[in-house]
């Protein structure tokens, strides 16, 4: 197994690469499509805006690397903007397109009284197959943690793996696809949730 992080000078590389370290992984790390020679598993870590990503990506060569990655079917897991970009556009950076990998829009949340945004600190998951596949034993409703303003509406509602109730919205707050695991929330700052969850990724 050869794990690789996405680095576009923005991601959450260090905790990702502890909690990948923490379950017996030292990942490698990418920076342009040289850097993916070898791999097994690409991990997609991301904090930032919608466009800053996309043009960082463009930038280091790795937009085109990613979508036939997708595209071919081989084991991605995205985080945060890393589970974003794979929509066709954001509301963040109105005008600047995503990888198109996966039909949806990127909407923010409804700004309502009393509802503070960014969505910051741990909040229930609600997995579609609990206790199977990405999920195994992570129990019904496990609690993971999460900081962002928007997410992912996916168009096929039969790719949304598991959702999260905040303020007035329930949000896909992950996505499954043959060897794709995507999610809003942060499993490399979820604890043993997290970990175990990762764990499952690999193994799968």
């Amino acid at each position: 197994m050869n794990v690789t992080l996405i680095d576009y000078g923005a991601g959450n590389l260090r905790s990702v690469a502890n909690a990948l370290r923490a379950i017996g992984i030292e990942p490698g790390v990418a920076d342009s499509p040289a850097g993916l020679a070898g791999t097994t598993h690409l991990v997609l870590p991301g904090v930032g805006s919608f466009g800053d990503c996309m043009e960082q990506l463009a930038h280091r060569g790795l937009l085109e690397p990613i979508r036939e990655w997708v595209g071919a079917g081989k084991p991605y897991l995205g985080i945060c903007l890393g589970y974003q970009i794979l929509f066709d556009s954001s509301e963040e950076t109105p005008g600047v397109p995503g990888l198109g990998l996966v039909p949806g829009t990127v909407r923010r949340f409804v700004q309502t009284p009393g509802l503070k945004i960014p969505h910051m600190g741990w909040n229930s998951v609600v997995p579609r197959h609990p206790d199977r596949g990405n999920w195994t034993g992570l129990g019904a409703e496990p609690y993971f943690y999460y900081v962002h303003s928007y997410f992912p509406a996916p168009a096929d509602p039969s790719v949304v793996a598991a959702t999260t109730r905040y303020g007035g919205d329930t949000f896909a707050a992950a996505i499954e696809l043959p060897n794709l695991f995507a999610c809003q929330f942060h499993p490399e700052k979820s604890q043993d949730a997290g970990l175990r969850l990762i764990r499952n990724f690999l193994d799968l």
